[in-house]
């Protein structure tokens, strides 16, 4: 066979390199991975199947809509929520399908800050895989965080509602408790994803099926046992603006709702970080990026729908002296079955899918953050470099692994002081995911423009379009996240994002200026290819 490979070996050269009579796909990877200057060091036995699933399983339908539902309830109601999905859906598949192009491109882990080097050119290579690194690495730290806190705070409903819930003198875990559940679920996680790499595709693959089933038995199951249900008027035209908190501009409102949609629409990278551990990377990689924000698309649209069908009371449902203390989606539920049958515990049945959701939906954020750590450490970038770079003898980055829980539990310890403060993990997890997301495409649409080659994905004429779309609601998202979700302004009801981002910001920036831009030269090869 006879494979057409492209862009060399160093992180700016555009060189068309031939590689005859491969053996077997496994050989084409490693090979087109010794092109960009890697040498294969992680067992590459995942298939594309593998890759999508734990993709899917990562962007987790149940947990971003359940553990956010409370703001796109809060702030505009059922318009904000399905309305709002489709339009954050539309700008999203643009994003994915750009970087999708560039993943099939430049398959290895480092994915979007090495595509940054690549497609900066020369003189802008370093500061543009520095800077997107970094936004990328902090992204998936929150996004680890924000999903298993999230899940800590599910578990302290689920035993709320068991024990008599609000108004029965249920038991409402302690916020020391919640870190505790938060700090036991990271641990186990890091046990899992210590196991060699089919371990984890058989999880992906669970949290996959689990959230596809899970949607359509709630999507299902709900609506069927509520014994009130809204009207369509209701769940498509309804626009809530009795939001308690001051804000009284419908844009602003809706604007600020789309979070929920944008927060569950993240983390679909995963796939671009687990290419050297897939087979038919160029083609797998994007495959499972475009599949499964396609499939999240359809399936969330659907259990938001359907969910939303039950909420027929929204200022009770967020109000915090309801059984679920103010949870809605948890209320929905319990008073669904409670209604019906005169007890809720069919409601806390559905709280444990959701539950199960977000623990694989947590155990795949692990996984993609701790190769993303490996990959950038391979390159020197991250302090104690040669510690997390390590892989043990199944051939997994273990310590990069054990490096993303502990910093993923360490940035929970501000919900000891302010709960507000923690509430913008969300916002941070979106925006600087993002921000790492749409970097390379800019370079892609820029610099990059007529140097590119593109891999067996790619866009064809409508590549440009599609990127400079997708460049301009990063614009829009970054500045509407960052901005007051209550009046009056004062210390418990600041928005916390744009300090945290910014602090991002400035710190990348400042170190850059101070020492890197001394000795960090970007992606670092260690392989010598001849070409």
């Amino acid at each position: 066979m006879e494979l057409q490979q492209h862009n060399g070996a160093t992180p700016n050269s555009n060189n068309t390199v031939k590689i005859t009579n491969v053996p077997s796909s496994i050989d084409a990877d490693e090979a087109r991975l010794g092109q960009l200057g890697y040498k294969q060091e992680l067992k590459r036995d995942l298939s594309g199947l593998s890759t999508f699933a734990l993709s899917f399983a990562t962007l987790s339908v149940l947990t971003g809509i359940t553990t956010t539902y409370n703001t796109g309830l809060r702030y505009g109601g059922p318009v904000s929520m399905t309305i709002g999905w489709l339009v954050v859906s539309f700008f999203t598949c643009c994003i994915a399908s750009s970087m999708a192009e560039i993943c099939s491109a430049y398959p290895t882990s480092g994915g979007l800050y090495y595509w940054s080097a690549k497609l900066a050119g020369k003189k802008w290579a370093p500061f543009a895989s520095w800077f997107t690194g970094w936004f990328n690495v902090v992204g998936l730290f929150a996004g680890t965080t924000s999903v298993n806190f999230s899940l800590a705070q599910l578990l302290q409903v689920i035993i709320l509602l068991s024990t008599g819930g609000v108004n029965g003198g249920g038991y409402m875990a302690s916020k020391y408790a919640v870190l505790g559940f938060h700090g036991l679920i990271l641990v186990s996680q890091a046990v899992i994803n210590s196991l060699p790499i089919n371990y984890l595709a058989f999880f992906g693959s669970l949290g996959a099926l689990w959230n596809f089933l899970g949607v359509f038995i709630l999507m299902i199951l709900i609506p069927a046992v509520a014994t009130e249900r809204a009207s369509a008027k209701f769940v498509f035209t309804h626009f809530n603006t009795d939001n308690r908190e001051g804000i009284h501009s419908s844009v602003y409102i809706f604007v600020l709702g789309l979070l929920m949609s944008q927060y569950s629409l993240a983390g679909y990278d995963v796939s671009a970080h687990l290419v050297e551990e897939t087979k038919k990377a160029d083609q797998s990689g994007p495959i499972g990026i475009i599949t499964s924000v396609g499939l999240t698309v359809i399936t969330g649209w659907m259990y938001l729908v359907a969910i939303t069908f039950a909420a027929t009371d929204i200022p009770y449902l967020l109000d915090t002296s309801n059984d679920a203390g103010g949870y809605a989606i948890a209320e929905i539920f319990y008073l669904t079955f409670e209604n019906r049958y005169g007890t809720g515990v069919g409601g806390i049945i559905c709280l444990g899918l959701v539950a199960g959701a977000a623990y694989l939906c947590g155990l795949t954020a692990v996984t993609s953050n701790s190769r993303m750590a490996y990959a950038f450490s391979r390159d020197g970038a991250m302090p104690f470099s040669s510690v997390w770079y390590r892989v043990n003898r199944q051939e997994v980055p273990v310590n990069a692994v054990w490096l993303s829980v502990v910093v993923g539990f360490c940035m929970a310890l501000p919900s000891l002081g302010s709960q507000v403060a923690f509430q913008a993990m969300v916002s941070i997890a979106t925006i600087a995911l993002y921000i790492a997301y749409v970097t390379p495409i800019v370079f892609r649409v820029t610099l990059g423009r007529k140097s590119f080659v593109p891999g067996p994905f790619n866009l064809g004429k409508y590549s440009l379009l599609i990127g400079w779309v997708s460049i301009l609601w990063v614009i829009v998202i970054a500045v509407l996240f960052c901005l007051p979700v209550a009046y009056p302004i004062t210390k418990d009801t600041l928005n916390y994002a744009p300090v945290a981002v910014g602090g991002v910001l400035v710190l990348c920036l400042s170190s850059w200026v101070l020492r890197a831009r001394f000795w960090f030269h970007g992606p670092k090869t260690n392989v010598v290819v001849n070409v």
